[in-house]
C-alpha cells in the first residue's frame, strides 16, 4: 500500500473494545492525516468483522508481528491484553516503526522498564493513550499546580468509585479479571488514567501502603476494592480510593494546597482561595480559633477535551511535525509503578517504598499468574516469556 505525501500509514494490534473503536475513528477520518492501512488480530471473528466494517484496501492479519514486518505501516497502535503491550512495542520500535500504546504500559515494571530502553535508543515516536490529560479540567489544573500560584501540596484525596461492573462483564471472557489473563484488576483496568494524572499532577509518592482486596464484590481472581494511602517526598499525603462495586459511585479529587483547596468534580474546578498563605497565617495570627480569609472561584478552562483523538492527532504531529506528544510512551511506567507499589504493599502487608523493588514485585506476580485460571477463549495468546 503506497505510502502518500505528508501522513502516517498506521496499523492496529489487537481489535477488541478498545482497538475495534480506534480502528472506526481513524477509518472515519477523525485523524487527520492519518491513515489506517493494517490491522491483526487473533480471532478470525475480529477479522471478519474489520472485513465488514472497515474499507476493503486495510490489511488484514492473523499476528502483530507479521503486521508489522509487512511494510503497511509507518506506526503501530498497540490495543492487545496488557501483559503483550511491551512486547509488540519493542518489537515494532526494533523494526523501524513508531508506536503508541494503549494503556497500562504493562503489567509490571521491569519489563516496561526494558521497552524504555529500546524507545530511547530508537529514534521512532513512542507514545501511551493516556486520553484524560486532554480534559480541560486537568490541564488546567496541572497548568495551576505548576505555575506556583497555590503553593506547596498538602493533602490530596482521589475517589474514583464510578466504575461500576456486573459479574456478565467479568464472565463475557475466561482472560478478564485474572492474574494470568489480565494481570490485575480495577487498578489494571479501568485506574491507569487516574494514577497516571495522579502522578503527572503531584509527582509520585515515596511510600505506599494499601489494602487492594480480591474478590469483594465479584466472582473473580484479582481486586475490585482498594483504598491506599500515600506519603510524598514535600510531606503532603493521600488516600485514592477505588473499586468497581459501588453503585452510583463517586469520582472526586480534592486538593489542599497552601494557598487553598480545589475540588475537581462534575467536569468542573472549584477553587476556595486563601487571601493568604495558611502557613504564614497559621505562624502569625494571635488568635487560636481564626480561619483565614477565602473566596470561590469556579476556574474557568479553554472547554476542549479530545480525548483519544488528542492524543492521535499530536502523535501524527510529533511524527510529521515534530510537536509534543500528549504524553511521552516512556512516562507510562510511573503510574504502573503506583499500582505496582499498591499491589506489592498488599500482598506483603507492609509500607512499600518508591521505586518498586521489580524483582519482588515479580516474584509476587508470578505466584499468583501460576495459581491463575485464566483461559484463552477469546483466541489471544498471553505473554509468559520469562516470567516463571
Amino acid at each position: 500500500m503506497e505510502k502518500e505525501n505528508n501522513e502516517v500509514r498506521i496499523g492496529i494490534i489487537g481489535l477488541g473494545g478498545m482497538g475495534g473503536n480506534h480502528a472506526r475513528s481513524i477509518a472515519d477520518g477523525k485523524v487527520p492525516r492519518m491513515r489506517l492501512t493494517a490491522v491483526a488480530d487473533t480471532r478470525q471473528s475480529r477479522l471478519e468483522w474489520a472485513k465488514e466494517e472497515l474499507p476493503a484496501e486495510v490489511a488484514r492479519f492473523t499476528d502483530g508481528k507479521e503486521l508489522i514486518e509487512s511494510g503497511t505501516c509507518d506506526a503501530v497502535f498497540i490495543a492487545t491484553p496488557h501483559y503483550q503491550h511491551p512486547e509488540f512495542v519493542i518489537y515494532a520500535l526494533q523494526h523501524g516503526l513508531h508506536a503508541i500504546s494503549e494503556k497500562p504500559a504493562g503489567v509490571y515494571t521491569k519489563q516496561v522498564r526494558e521497552m524504555n530502553e529500546v524507545a530511547k535508543k530508537s529514534n521512532r515516536v513512542f507514545a501511551i493513550m493516556f486520553n484524560q490529560r486532554t480534559n480541560c479540567v486537568y490541564r488546567k489544573l496541572y497548568e495551576m499546580m505548576h505555575s506556583g500560584e497555590l503553593g506547596a501540596l498538602k493533602r490530596v484525596n482521589w475517589i474514583i468509585t464510578d466504575w461500576y461492573r456486573t459479574q456478565s462483564y467479568y464472565d463475557a471472557a475466561g482472560w478478564k479479571a485474572t492474574w494470568d489473563g489480565e494481570g490485575g484488576g480495577v487498578l489494571l483496568n479501568q485506574c491507569p488514567h487516574q494514577l497516571d494524572l495522579l502522578q503527572w499532577l503531584c509527582g509520585l509518592p515515596v511510600k505506599v501502603r494499601a489494602f487492594c482486596h480480591e474478590a469483594k464484590w465479584h466472582d473473580i481472581e484479582v481486586e475490585d476494592d482498594v483504598t491506599a494511602y500515600m506519603e510524598f517526598s514535600n510531606g503532603a499525603t493521600g488516600v485514592f480510593v477505588t473499586t468497581t462495586g459501588d453503585a452510583p459511585g463517586t469520582n472526586r479529587l480534592e486538593l489542599t494546597f497552601e494557598m487553598g483547596k480545589i475540588v475537581c468534580e462534575h467536569d468542573r474546578l472549584i477553587y476556595d482561595r486563601l487571601k493568604v498563605n495558611e502557613r504564614e497565617f497559621c505562624k502569625n495570627e494571635q488568635n487560636g480559633f481564626a480561619k483565614p480569609e477565602m473566596e470561590r472561584i469556579e476556574v474557568e478552562t479553554d472547554g476542549g477535551n479530545e480525548q483519544h483523538v488528542g492524543v492521535l492527532k499530536a502523535f501524527v504531529g510529533r511524527i510529521l511535525d515534530g510537536t509534543p506528544l500528549v504524553a511521552e510512551g516512556e512516562e507510562g511506567i510511573n503510574a504502573l509503578m503506583l499500582s505496582n507499589a499498591m499491589y506489592l504493599s498488599s500482598w506483603l502487608d507492609q509500607t512499600i517504598e518508591l521505586p518498586v523493588d521489580e524483582e519482588l514485585f515479580l516474584q509476587e506476580l508470578n505466584k499468583r499468574r501460576r495459581r491463575s485460571n485464566a483461559k484463552a477463549d477469546t483466541g489471544i495468546v498471553f505473554d509468559t516469556t520469562g516470567t516463571y
